[in-house]
């Protein structure tokens, strides 16, 4: 709390930087940012298609698609890689069980 009260998100300062790399840095964390919330977005629609599908030969097909996308945001960092072998692991047990 200010010595004004508390501020809500809108009052906040806005932070800007003075210095050339932190501009820089600035911009290339928001160019990033957008990359990865896309990124990120497909990868939870893939992983949907994949337990939202009607029949086994559909889950099987849509798992291909998502275990690419899955890797390559291991491999990219935008989530851990051990997360993305988990992923995989239960997506596998959910296109086994629509075989059942």
């Amino acid at each position: 709390m200010g010595p004004a009260g508390p501020q809500t998100a809108s009052q906040a300062e806005v932070v800007v930087p003075r210095i050339k790399s932190a501009k820089k840095r600035m911009r290339q964390t928001r160019a990033h940012t957008v990359h990865n919330r896309t990124q990120r977005s497909q990868l939870r629609t893939a992983i949907k298609r994949v337990r939202s599908a009607a029949t086994a030969a559909d889950a099987a097909k849509e798992y291909a698609e998502a275990v690419k996308i899955i890797d390559r945001a291991g491999r990219k960092n935008l989530i851990h890689h051990n997360a993305a072998d988990r992923q995989k692991s239960r997506l596998a047990r959910v296109v086994e069980g629509k075989k059942a």
